[in-house]
């Protein structure tokens, strides 16, 4: 008998039309857990790397995490992998809901979709049914209105819908898959599942998950709850309201705006919007939210209520959680109600609410500049607001200019040329970030910008506070009850912090406390993603109730093993240079790690090259940032190092040949 995980994968070939039931390899569960991790091992062993996102060769992996589906609070994640057609590297994105848990209790840990279907179908699973379904009469459909739909079709409320819209038919690289309550929206995922023919998947299950040790699993999960409770009532102070409570950033609740609407600069991350917040519009805008609010909403067993059902009067309703309020009314330097009122239509849609927005602005900044022209927006309504309807029109259509933008800012800026590249100025490996422009660099997130997987910082930040707190009064009541810390040094890096530390020493935090801070962030994050975990409870806040210390506890009464903080290290070390293997065999090197040219006011070159050096170092990989052939053999990825060597990515010493090249070279010099 399985315990946390069913011990079975649907494999589904869309072009023939054929499902299995696949029964899965224990094995990789000691060594990745589930979720992202053994997405990843699937994807490395089963597509090639020279395959295209829109080859029928590339693969679909929804996965639930380890814990989904069990009494663990807040494991409702369910985890979307291929190959993105807009990075071209490993995608991944997660969504909340209720869909993970779903499908673990109908009895399968995973659906792996290949090939591309002929017809626009639907995947049917009720439990031990499982069938392809014509879905001819959904095409064109918004991907909440087919969930509404499919769930009159199947005639039970209960079914949960994995979904997506026109832009997910239409291959737009920015399109996401909706699924009620979240969505799985960054990297272009959407597009993949609209290539391949699947307009969505239905689930229905009523089949229990087993516990190894349920007594003291129990426990733990009480223990985590319970300090939500507590929590609750001691929000962090002198942090910004986001961050000073628990769960994903509850946007649905908060109405001060402040800090998002001064510090981050929006429309195509170009200008800051400088005094844009007063008393006047924070009531406006409190109004107005609370006006469309119908009710706040939670994830499948979770108490945060991070979300909400908006219900803005002329349109159908629909769910919202995190920014997508300010993302479109910020790109558009408009008011709230746009805000409401254009992300319904986005929902519908299925587009990700970060890259689009940016999209339609650079666009916007391109007419102005004269690059794109008036032949361009034939049609174009000229009020401001009208202009960014107009443009999401057309590029979930993909109709005239619309058919250029949909392939996001970067693709789109090499086609336009004429100048286009140096406004589209907010992308990772091709990727739009948050639109943030900032003064003095900062190390960490400099780090975390350039070398994560993800490219969304917001995958990779969380547990060390963003910045020091003013007072050491505070610091010192910060740290007191600061259980989570993997290490004592943490404390201390906090205390040491100045609160205008670029005055006196703009490199602190320093190299070494830099690496420590967003390995321990970085490792939250990926145990997470393997066990289906809301980041919002884990990874992502301050002082969250999971985490390094009784995660080892929680798992094994789960799986019944044993396993203590070093080995889920392990496992998280492994999966992180796997992953990372994934995207250098797909050509990912050093050159591709760097942020947004003016990200940063003030930048540091030799800080920066110090801090990718002692990066690269700390997880054991070359300075190419390729895990050396050590490295993967430590983690039991001999496959990979095998496979490497093979393909000359490593050298017979463990570096890649321009390394070698370049040590040949100094030799020769001396």
């Amino acid at each position: 008998m399985r315990c946390a995980e069913t011990g079975f994968n649907l494999e589904i070939d869309l072009t023939r039309g054929s499902i299995e039931r696949v029964a899965t390899d224990p094995r990789l569960t000691e060594l990745h857990l589930g979720g992202l991790g053994t997405n990843a091992r699937i994807l490395w062993d089963r597509v090639p790397p020279e395959t295209e996102p829109f080859s029928p060769d590339n693969l679909l992996i929804f996965s639930t995490g380890l814990l989904c589906g069990t009494p663990a609070v807040g494991a409702n994640r369910t985890i979307v992998t291929t190959y993105s057609p807009q990075t071209l590297l490993m995608g991944y994105s997660m969504m909340g809901g209720f869909w993970a848990p779903e499908l673990k209790h109908a009895g399968y840990d995973k659906i792996i979709f290949r090939g591309k279907s002929p017809n626009l179908v639907y995947l049917w699973i009720n439990n031990d049914k499982v069938e392809l379904r014509d879905a001819s009469h959904l095409k064109g459909k918004g991907a909440v209105e087919t969930a509404e739909i499919l769930k009159k079709e199947l005639k039970d409320p209960n079914v949960q819908i994995a979904s997506i819209g026109l832009a997910g038919e239409n291959r737009v690289f920015m399109a996401s898959i909706e699924q009620g309550r979240s969505s799985a929206s960054r990297l272009g995922i959407g597009a993949v599942m609209g290539d391949k023919g699947l307009k969505a998947i239905a689930v229905r299950g009523t089949k229990d998950v087993n516990i190894a040790r349920p007594a003291e699993f129990m426990k733990l999960c009480n223990e985590a709850l319970q300090y939500i409770k507590l929590r609750e009532d001691k929000p962090v102070p002198g942090v910004m309201p986001i961050l000073a409570g628990l769960g994903s950033p509850q946007e649905m609740k908060l109405v001060d705006e402040e800090w998002h609407t001064q510090n981050f600069m929006w429309g195509n991350a170009r200008e800051r919007k400088r005094n844009f917040w007063n008393a006047e519009i924070e009531e406006k805008w409190r109004q107005t939210q609370e006006s469309v609010r119908t009710r706040l909403i939670s994830c499948y067993n979770c108490p945060m209520k991070c979300g909400a059902t908006i219900s803005v009067p002329g349109i159908s309703t629909y769910m919202m959680k995190c920014f997508s309020k300010l993302t479109y009314t910020m790109a558009a330097f408009s008011d709230l109600d746009f805000g409401f009122r254009i992300a319904q239509r986005a929902t519908e849609y299925g587009v990700d609410g970060f890259s689009t927005p940016q999209v339609m602005a650079f666009a916007v900044e391109l007419k102005e500049a004269g690059i794109l022209t008036d032949s361009d927006f034939a049609g174009c309504p000229t009020d401001n607001e009208g202009r960014f309807y107009w443009l999401l029109d057309r590029i979930v259509r993909r109709e005239g200019i619309g058919d250029i933008l949909a392939n996001g800012t970067h693709w789109a800026a090499e086609q336009i040329g004429n100048g286009a590249e140096a406004f589209a100025h907010n992308n990772i490996k091709k990727h739009e970030q948050l639109p943030l422009k900032l003064g003095m660099l900062n190390p960490v997130y400099y780090l975390m910008y350039c070398t994560g997987e993800k490219i969304n910082i917001t995958q990779i930040e969380g547990q060390f506070p963003q910045s020091p707190f003013a007072t050491m009064e505070e610091r010192e009541d910060f740290v007191k009850d600061w259980i989570q810390v993997p290490d004592e040094k943490f404390k201390q890096y906090l205390m040491d912090w100045e609160f205008r530390g670029e005055r006196s020493n703009p490199y602190y935090p320093t190299v070494d406390m830099s690496v420590d801070i967003v390995d321990w962030q970085e490792m939250m994050h990926y145990i997470d993603d393997a066990l289906g975990v809301c980041a919002g409870l884990s990874s992502f806040p301050l002082k969250p109730p999971y985490h390094i210390h009784n995660y080892p506890l929680i798992i094994s009464a789960a799986l019944g093993i044993d396993m203590d903080e070093e080995a889920l290290k392990q496992v998280y070390r492994r999966n992180r240079s796997l992953i990372r293997a994934v995207n250098v065999r797909r050509g990912l090197r050093r050159a591709d790690e760097k942020p947004p040219e003016n990200h940063w006011k003030k930048r540091f070159p030799e800080l920066e090259e110090k801090l990718l050096d002692a990066y690269y170092k700390f997880k054991g990989w070359n300075n190419d940032g390729i895990p050396t052939e050590e490295t993967l053999r430590n983690l039991e990825l001999d496959y990979v190092a095998e496979d490497f060597l093979k393909r000359g990515i490593l050298g017979s010493g463990g570096e890649s040949p321009a390394e070698e090249a370049s040590a040949e070279t100094r030799e020769e010099i001396k």
